[in-house]
């Protein structure tokens, strides 16, 4: 893989190391906690616990461990479909790491509220480190289109800003938890209907690039010499009104202007949700722009992690921050899963791809609409 590949991602990355440093000193928690109420009920701190998460004492202590691992399912989701890493990571936050449970607790303080924009943001730091690594590997593979991903790039710039600066500190957990859940069973009704005879009738283009790549992975994994670079993405035309290219013999173009208002759209939503927008982009990108699968998980992951870094730098800006001992050990998680992702779904069939999609998209989308506006568990 040339350098070249890795400028953009490399730039996401300087970014990301940027917002970090920025942090230090612009800690909020510590006061937050003070003004609690003290003792071992709901609601309440108990200074005599143990720290747990943030430093919070009686806040769940999670393990590293478990934390390493979910993280390598959150870059090997991500990387493979270009969407659902900053969905899982809420998943594994909320969910599987009990920060949820525990941040709804206090009720709508500020506390719960500074809660939740520090799980919105571990949820972006992992969805942009994804994004850098998914972005190089798709871009060396030329499965990426940069056009297409810098256009909805440009959009989100504003949309994240505006979103994040007008909702942080405002939200609480269980309306977090509630939107969230409805954004995403509405993406994943959307895109069963897509995977139906009348749904499928109306991608022709996709179809036939997905089947010609589908053919060419086969042919390499039974020993044949080819490579998949030749037929990758080649952009043939490209002016402010309308950019074409093409794709394993297939040709496909747009207008630049609509994946610029795409962008603002879908990231706003993202922002406010606290995940990357993948799970929005993707869509988007095989949907409006026609795209399939096999290319609209490299040029979302770059779209992301554009993205990310606008959310993140408004989000530290105003004072919040992350338990950078879990969130180190996450990226590490998904800088292999990252890495692992991209050269694992070229073997897996585009509508395969779209199926797992649809499956986390149904359950978290019920169980997360369910807990957060009507306080019903689905499983528990």
């Amino acid at each position: 893989m040339s350098w070249k590949s890795y400028r953009i991602p490399l730039i996401m990355a300087a970014a990301l190391l940027a917002l970090a440093a920025g942090t230090v000193g612009a800690e909020t928690i510590p006061e937050l906690v003070a003004a609690m109420p003290q003792g071992a009920g709901p609601g309440s701190i108990d200074p005599a616990a143990a720290p747990g998460y943030l430093g919070i004492p009686g806040a769940p202590n999670v393990n590293l461990l478990l934390a390493f691992g979910w993280a390598v399912w959150v870059g090997w989701i991500f990387s493979s479909v270009g969407a659902f890493g900053g969905v899982m990571a809420a998943v594994g936050h909320i969910s599987i790491f009990g920060l949820g449970s525990y941040a709804g607790g206090f009720g709508k303080t500020p506390l719960n509220k500074s809660l939740t924009d520090s799980i919105r943001m571990s949820n972006q730091l992992l969805a942009l480190l994804s994004g850098v690594i998914t972005s190089a590997t798709y871009i060396a593979q030329k499965r990426v289109v940069l056009p297409l991903a810098v256009a909805l790039g440009v959009g989100s710039i504003l949309g994240s800003y505006l979103s994040t600066s007008l909702s942080a500190g405002k939200v609480s957990f269980a309306q977090y938890q509630g939107w969230f859940g409805l954004f995403v069973l509405a993406l994943g009704a959307y895109l069963f209907y897509e995977t139906t005879p009348a749904g499928l009738a109306r991608k022709h283009k996709a179809t036939a690039a997905a089947s010609a790549f589908e053919e060419a992975a086969r042919r390499l994994r039974c020993g044949e010499s080819i490579d998949l670079k030749c037929n990758g993405v080649a952009i043939v035309k490209l002016s402010l009104k309308r950019v074409e290219f093409t794709f394993f013999g297939v040709e496909f173009g747009f207008n630049p202007w609509l994946p610029v208002l795409g962008g603002f759209l879908i990231s706003a939503v993202a922002a406010f949700l606290g995940v990357g927008g993948g799970f929005m982009l993707v869509p988007f990108l095989t949907s409006v722009s026609g795209l399939p699968m096999h290319l609209a998980a490299g040029t979302s992951a770059l779209a992301v992690a554009i993205s990310m870094v606008t959310s993140l730098a408004t989000f530290f800006s105003l004072g919040a921050t992350v338990d950078w001992t879990m969130v180190g050990t996450e990226m590490a998680g998904v800088l292999a899963g990252s890495l692992i992702g991209p050269r694992t779904a070229r073997f897996i069939k585009d509508i395969w791809l779209k199926r797992l999609f649809i499956l986390m998209s149904l359950y978290v989308g019920v169980d997360y609409l369910l807990r957060g506006f009507f306080k019903i568990k689905l499983l528990g």
